[in-house]
């Protein structure tokens, strides 16, 4: 059964595809890799659109494991939407997260291939993310034709900062996120330019390797206050 929460998201992605019928939606805001109680207030004071958890992937310094996730979500605002992202997890891990409602989304980080995607379709009716790396055209075209509900277009290793070559990147039908180097200094000319569905924030809201409330107060209002020219 469809939670509430993403047939509104839903709704919206069926906004953006009629985007030339009907006036666009505004650009969403994603604040990626949450690890503490202090991350889940910052973001509720903020009110993204998105949060995201790195789950069971130690590799990462933002990682949680699953217990950790639950906690921290029972804090999150009612209104902003968890993601969690894997990276090449088994897929019984993001079904599960999924299917008791611990995550909205999940994102899939690592080398899933359409059948993974196809898998964990037939384990969960929820929404799910993959992300790309953007290195050629190629790739872009690639992540067009994913069966994936959404799409990112990322610089490759999450949280470096790290932009890709925006020029790679056509006009896009289907709604997307865009990630990498993402921050107050370049998120409205990327918008302006790319007009992605959202915007993928980590280390850039980031002090001292920790997310910073304040940066991520400027981030979410940056954005609020972008008009677009389409």
């Amino acid at each position: 059964m469809k939670t509430e929460e993403n047939n509104t998201i839903r709704q919206g992605r069926g906004c953006a595809d009629r985007k030339q019928q009907e006036k666009p939606v505004r650009t969403r805001i994603k604040i990626c890799g949450l690890t503490r109680l202090e991350d889940i207030q910052a973001v509720n004071e903020a009110k993204p659109d998105f949060c995201g958890f790195i789950v069971e992937f130690p590799k990462s310094r933002r990682n949680v494991t699953a217990a950790q996730l639950r906690t921290l979500r029972e804090k999150l605002d009612e209104s902003i939407l968890p993601v969690g992202v894997f990276v090449n997890a088994p897929v019984e891990l993001p079904a599960q997260l999924l299917n008791e409602g611990t995550i909205a989304l999940a994102q899939l980080h690592g080398q899933e291939d359409e059948a993974y995607i196809r898998q964990l379709k037939t384990m969960t009716d929820q929404l799910l993310i993959k992300a790309f790396s953007i290195k050629t055209e190629e790739d872009v075209k690639s992540a067009i034709r994913s069966e994936a509900d959404y799409i990112l277009l990322d610089q490759g290793a999450g949280g470096t900062g790290e932009t890709f070559d925006w020029n790679l990147v056509p006009a896009i039908k289907r709604p997307w996120f865009l990630a990498g180097g993402l921050g107050c200094d370049n998120l409205e000319t990327a918008i302006k330019m790319l007009h992605p569905w959202a915007a993928d924030l980590s280390s850039s809201v980031e002090t001292d390797g920790h997310k910073d409330p304040d940066k991520i107060a400027k981030a979410v209002q940056t954005v609020r206050n972008i008009k677009e020219d389409f």
